[in-house]
């Protein structure tokens, strides 16, 4: 259940227009997913959220799309955000995520959850070969 009442006409709103607009010509369709309708009841946190999704997301960088979906999913997997686990794993998959890289994505947070838990529980100090600090 949502804690907030996503506008009914959102659009009505020409700032929460821009921003969709800006979705639907960034993903070259016309789907508006529910987590923008709902960012949608306050104008100013909808652009700020979408402009840092879409220059982080939907901009080349040094990291391919596929593989920017697949850390967002397991970002997601991490922080239990049910929602953006299904969107980002869709997202992987639709970019090219094989039914063995998601298996290999699910090994690899399971682990990585298993080793920081028990990394946090026993505390053992920081080698210093991986300090990249520079403080030694």
């Amino acid at each position: 259940m949502s804690s907030i009442t996503p506008p009914e006409n959102p659009e009505s709103d020409p700032r929460v227009k821009a921003v969709f607009d800006d979705i639907r010509a960034t993903r070259g369709n016309d789907f508006i997913n529910n987590v923008w309708r709902y960012l949608a009841f306050d104008p100013q946190l909808l652009e700020e959220v979408w402009t840092d999704v879409r220059d982080v997301m939907a901009k080349p960088t040094a990291i391919d799309f596929k593989t920017k979906e697949m850390i967002y999913a397991a970002v997601s997997i991490a922080n239990s955000c049910d929602y953006c686990v299904h969107s980002h794993t869709a997202a992987a998959k639709a970019r090219g995520m094989t039914d063995a890289e998601h298996a290999e994505l699910l090994r690899i947070v399971s682990t990585a959850a298993r080793t920081n838990h028990l990394l946090n529980g026993i505390r053992p100090p920081l080698d210093l070969v991986f300090d990249v600090s520079g403080e030694s």
